[in-house]
């Protein structure tokens, strides 16, 4: 029974992230008026999917017995309780954030999970050094960095315009944007699907490559359904944008998340494209502050309340 209980709530996280995930790399297309909605989250799916796919060629290695990232022993984070228990509580945390329209980061609302759970299993001997790296640096760094160079970006390239006596091609920008876009979702794809695999491989029945597909899938899903109120707040509500000011964003952002994964920087893609995006305003004057404070406070409110509800569930569970 707790087999299928493990799968059904990866699966849940799988479809409530790609809800509130999927669409943050085609944030810019939409808010600029380059795509529709419908072709934005098309557009989002597809690269997204792809990247998931080409993970179960290229990042086998990237799946890892699920350790409960150093917060708690080995013992504790692979038995089936505690996998439900940060598996429900994540995907829960996520749900609500995703109820509201506002983009979360999934890693920090996991690791709010699995503090909740180690502290009902272990009390304060959980490891709370590792918060540094996984909540406190992505949570302060990723924007910092986001809004300088996105603002940087911007003000170059609008520095740089008038310099050409030639019209700006404006089918060169639409194509580069998309590339942008589908880099970031791809990027996603590749590097989120592995980490979700990890909650399910304590299930010996399934196949890597299996679990990854069936996630990849579930993703693409919750993107395809439920992405609406998430994308009119990454689109509308921080910033509005043109075609340039949408693809100065997504040139910081791909660049960043792409930086990320090849050093292994402690930043938040989520972050990254909320604050690139928010960088571009502050140049333009047309951000709105309000919005981003909201969302920058859903952020720290991100971890404290995945463990609480990780806590509960996981109490419950061992009852």
């Amino acid at each position: 029974m707790w087999l299928v209980s493990i799968f059904i709530a990866t699966l849940f996280l799988a479809y409530v992230k790609g809800a509130n995930d999927n669409f943050k790399g085609v944030a810019t297309l939409f808010g600029s008026r380059i795509a529709s909605y419908q072709t934005a989250i098309l557009w989002a799916s597809f690269t997204t999917f792809a990247g998931a796919l080409t993970s179960t060629i290229f990042a086998n290695e990237l799946v890892k017995t699920f350790s409960g990232q150093g917060i708690v022993k080995d013992a504790i984070a692979n038995s089936p309780n505690f996998h439900i228990a940060v598996a429900i509580a994540t995907g829960l945390t996520v749900l609500i954030a995703t109820i509201l329209g506002l983009p979360i980061s999934t890693s920090h609302s996991l690791t709010g999970a699995i503090l909740g759970g180690a502290l009902v299993a272990v009390g304060l001997k959980a490891n709370f050094a590792v918060l540094l790296s996984y909540f406190v640096l992505p949570l302060f760094v990723s924007p910092i960095i986001a809004i300088v160079l996105g603002a940087g970006i911007y003000s170059l390239i609008e520095y740089i315009k008038p310099k050409f006596s030639f019209p700006v091609n404006q089918r060169f920008i639409k194509i580069a944007h998309y590339i942008s876009a589908g880099m970031i979702c791809f990027t996603k794809g590749f590097n989120d699907t592995p980490k979700l695999v990890s909650l399910v491989m304590v299930i010996e029945y399934f196949s890597r490559q299996g679990s990854m597909i069936t996630i990849a899938m579930a993703m693409a899903l919750g993107g395809l359904i439920s992405s609406q109120k998430v994308a009119e707040t990454m689109s509308m509500k921080i910033t509005p944008m043109n075609h340039i000011q949408g693809l100065s964003a997504n040139i910081i952002t791909s660049s960043l998340v792409i930086a990320a994964s090849y050093f292994g920087l402690p930043i938040s893609t989520t972050h990254v494209t909320v604050s690139s995006i928010f960088g571009v305003g502050l140049i333009t004057k047309k951000n709105d502050k309000i919005v981003f404070l909201k969302i920058f406070m859903a952020w720290i409110l991100t971890l404290p309340i995945a463990t609480i509800i990780g806590g509960i569930i996981y109490r419950l569970l061992q009852k």
